[in-house]
Parts: structure tokens; C-alpha cells; sequence
């Protein structure tokens, strides 16, 4: 396993200063490729190459080391045939540095003039080294805490924008494809609130990635929607964020609608409901946001956690997530991606997503199933984003859901 990248900024003397390319604005039609998991039954030949014009491989994580990049446990050791495997299909390969667990030293890393100087040089050797595409920014989240022992800093989003404006000065950063995943509020200024201003993002980026999906969780109060395209037709206390409330607070903020990406997903989240809270009173339809029994967390696919320690020491239980063909081969779903015979279903109209729930063992979940996807795609192409990626590839089954985005979308 390949753990620790570290070269020398020697590798970037053979690349002169140039003028930086013209930013494309094709659109983009992506997925991640989540390292790990090509022994799990996804290897590099499983991706469908020819219907992506862009994949990002993750992840590489910032280390306690600023002259340091980490591929450990995400198969770094494959990179370089990801790379070589994305170019022979005509596909832009992307890393993805940082991610939920792996943005504990983002802050520190750019904290300082030093320190920025530095980074830079380690993210461009990287990039230069693995002959990439493109890099995305994946720090969860500038300014606010994330997995619960992340460095931060009041001045997190403003040395981030510091960072990438010396990134783009670089000679190799210079005529890399810049993007960032991003929380549905833009990034939180020194005072905690929301940015009023990020246009000064808009000029350094070539896009930003909304990640609409994890709205609603085991973290929260009642059961909600993973992904909700619309939540400005919910309730105020169901308003947790959405795609369309999103790209209105970053528009607003600054960032051209032109330079916005959806972020999609292809699982979902799973809830111990009883099926008295489950069912509408008398029915045997379902209750919108019904309330759940949190200690009773059930287990998800085959490829969800049982248990395991994370990076900041701390213990976890099951993460109840099913990918879409987790809910086929669990028996919520048939092939066709219908609900199985005796689950339960529900097609929220307002957040544009579905649930299924099965009576016997008390599992409801919140997923996107083509349908959904297909409602997604029609946003993008109506409001004129500039196109989708999809968390992850592994969670898809015989693309059914890439197949209706791609549709919707006409990309």
C-alpha cells in the first residue's frame, strides 16, 4: 500500500511558467471512485468509462506533515492505473483530496504564509507526479467543524482563498481543472455565518460540487430526506437544505450558476421505525418525517461498517447505509428497481425522493432511485448548472441510476 507522498519540489523544474489555459466550461458529467473499494467487488474495469467525461479518485489526505499527501486506505497503489485507465477512455482524471475523514489538517496546513507556500508545492508535485487532470478540494468544512477533531480556524475560508489564488500562480496549478466538493451554505466567514461574498472562489475554481446528500440522517430529529432536490415546500422545521435552497444562498453569494455541479447520490440512509410511527393513523400509508428509534440503528449493506474506530479515536456503530444495489440485494428492491413485493413505498413530491419500508423488520429507509434522478437531471438542465456527479460508482446497479440523470439532464 502506497501511504505517503512526498517528493521534492525538484520534479516541478522541468515544467516552465506558462500562461494559464482558457477555463473549459463543458459540462460536467462525473462520478468518485472510492479507492477501497476496488477489492470489495468494484475494480477500475467495473466503471462505466464511457459514459463519464470525468472521475475523481479518492482520496488523498492532508497530513499532520504540510509536505505530505496520504493514500492510506484508499489503494493508492491503483492510482496510477486509474489515471492510465481514465485517459485511454477519453476521461479526465481527477484526485479528491481531503473527505469526511480525511480533513482533520486542512486548516493547518494553509494556516500560515509558510505553510500555504508549502501545500502548494505538495499538491502540484502530486498532481505532476500521477499525471493528473484536475484537482477537487474536499475539506469538510472551512471554518466549522466536521468529524470532531479537525484543526479550524475563524480564518479558514479566507486562507483558502489565499491558498488557491498562490495554487493558480503555480506552474502546474496553473492549467490544472480546479473544483471543490462544498456543504449546501457557502463557506463560513470569520464571524461563523455563511460567506456573503464568494466571488473571489468563483475566479479560482472551475466549478464547485454541491454534495446534496446527508441532509437528513441518523443525526437527526425524524426521518427525512437523504438528497432532497426542493425543501422551500416543507415546513420551516423540514427545511434542512436542498439543491434548490442551495444554489440560491451561493448564487446570491457570488458564484455564477454556470460554475455549479450537483452532487448526487446513489444510496441512502437507513431508520429503526416503528410501524406505528411508520404508518398515517388507520393506513397502511406512509407518515411523512416519522420519528425513529436512534439506539436501534440497523446495519446496512454488505459494505456498511459493523464497527470501527474513527480517525479521531472515536468508536462507531453501524452507518445503516444501503447503496441502490444494497436495497436490491437486501430485498427492498426488485432488479428493475420497484419496490419489492411487501415493502412498503413512498414517492415524497416536495423532496423529490423516495422511501421504502419494510413492516417486518422496522427499516425505513431514504434513498434515490431513477425517478428521482431523473427529476434531478431536469433541474440541472432547466436552471443551467453545469452538470452532475454522482457519489460514487460502486453504489449505481447496471447504471440505472446514471442512465436517468443522464437523461433528464441531456448530457
Amino acid at each position: 500500500m502506497l501511504s505517503i507522498f512526498a517528493v521534492p519540489f525538484l520534479a516541478l523544474s522541468v515544467v516552465s511558467a506558462s500562461t494559464p489555459i482558457a477555463r473549459s466550461t463543458s459540462p460536467v458529467v462525473g462520478t468518485w471512485y472510492a479507492g477501497w473499494h476496488a477489492t470489495e467487488g468494484f475494480p477500475l474495469s467495473s466503471v462505466s468509462w464511457g459514459k463519464y467525461n470525468t472521475v475523481y479518485y479518492s482520496f488523498a489526505i492532508p497530513t499532520s506533515n504540510v509536505d505530505s499527501l496520504s493514500l492510506d486506505g484508499s489503494n493508492g497503489d491503483l492510482l496510477p492505473q486509474f489515471v492510465s485507465d481514465a485517459h485511454a477512455n477519453g476521461v479526465a482524471a481527477h484526485i479528491a483530496v481531503g473527505g469526511w475523514l480525511g480533513s482533520v489538517w486542512f486548516s493547518s496546513s494553509i494556516a500560515t504564509s509558510e505553510n500555504r507556500t508549502a501545500f502548494v508545492k505538495t499538491v502540484a508535485n502530486f498532481a505532476y507526479e500521477y499525471n493528473v487532470d484536475g484537482i477537487q478540494f474536499d475539506w469538510e468544512y472551512p471554518g466549522r467543524q466536521g468529524a470532531g477533531c479537525n484543526t479550524i480556524s475563524v480564518n479558514d475560508t479566507a486562507n483558502f482563498l489565499k491558498f488557491l489564488q498562490e495554487f493558480r500562480q503555480n506552474p502546474v496549478g496553473a492549467n490544472l481543472t480546479l473544483s471543490a466538493a462544498v456543504s449546501l451554505a457557502p463557506f463560513t466567514d470569520a464571524s461563523g455565518n455563511p460567506s456573503a461574498d464568494v466571488s473571489g472562489f468563483a475566479k479560482v475554481f472551475d466549478y464547485i460540487t454541491l454534495m446534496n446528500y446527508d441532509v437528513w440522517g441518523s443525526w437527526s430529529s425524524d426521518v427525512g430526506p437523504n438528497a432532497p432536490l426542493n425543501d422551500t415546500c416543507a415546513s420551516p422545521a423540514n427545511q434542512q437544505g436542498s439543491a434548490v435552497s442551495a444554489i440560491k444562498a451561493w448564487t446570491a453569494a457570488g458564484m455564477p450558476v454556470n460554475q455549479i455541479v450537483l452532487g448526487v447520490a446513489s444510496y441512502g440512509h437507513s431508520f429503526s421505525v416503528t410501524p406505528s410511527a411508520a404508518f398515517k393513523s388507520g393506513t397502511k400509508k406512509l407518515a411523512a418525517y416519522p420519528a425513529f428509534e436512534a439506539s436501534k440503528q440497523p446495519l446496512g449493506d454488505v459494505w456498511d461498517d459493523t464497527s470501527s474506530v474513527d480517525v479521531c479515536g472515536v468508536k462507531q456503530g453501524p452507518g445503516g447505509t444501503f447503496r441502490f444495489w444494497g436495497l436490491i440485494d437486501n430485498g427492498f428492491l426488485t432488479e428493475e428497481g420497484k419496490p419489492a413485493h411487501g415493502i412498503h413505498y413512498r414517492y415524497d413530491e416536495c423532496s423529490q425522493t423516495p422511501y421504502v419500508y419494510n413492516e417486518t423488520s422496522q427499516v425505513m429507509i431514504s434513498f434515490d432511485n431513477p425517478k428521482s434522478l431523473a427529476a434531478k437531471g431536469k433541474f440541472i438542465k432547466e436552471t443551467g448548472l453545469r452538470g452532475f456527479t454522482m457519489w460514487e460508482a460502486a453504489g449505481d446497479y447496471n447504471d440505472m441510476l446514471l442512465d436517468s440523470i443522464k437523461k433528464g439532464s441531456g448530457l
